[in-house]
């Protein structure tokens, strides 16, 4: 099964739905079925940004399956549905205009009864 390291808040944003794309400077052609890993690392100013959503926050584990069902270039039209989505959510995509990388959408998401594992760079197999 693939899986996907993602830091915290974030992992949990996507467990819960509110968050549909990860983003990463690198593209990826695997579509289909992947684990959501939260990893162990944590940015404590979006933790403060997302606080009002009273989520948990595990880390070193896979909290979430998905369907990684596309791999989109962040572009200015790509920016404008991002806005359209949640501005706060994917505020720093929206504003790093020079930022070159890729949305991975993500559908289907379910949160899932933590599955304690050691993350690991890129998409990975469990």
């Amino acid at each position: 099964m693939k899986v996907i390291t993602i830091k915290q808040p974030f992992a949990s944003l996507i467990a819960a739905g509110i968050k549909e794309y990860e983003f990463r400077t690198w593209k990826t052609k695997y579509r289909g079925e992947i684990l959501i890993h939260a990893g162990k690392g944590i940015d404590k100013k979006a933790m403060k940004k997302f606080e009002e959503y009273g989520l948990e926050y595990p880390s070193g584990c896979i909290i979430a399956k998905a369907n990684l069902s596309d791999c989109i270039k962040v572009d200015d039209e790509f920016r404008k549905v991002l806005f359209e989505k949640n501005p706060k959510v994917y505020n720093s995509i929206i504003k790093h205009v020079e930022w070159d990388g890729y949305g991975f959408k993500l559908d289907n998401i379910e949160k899932i009864e933590p599955i304690p594992a050691k993350g690991k760079l890129s998409i990975w197999e469990m």
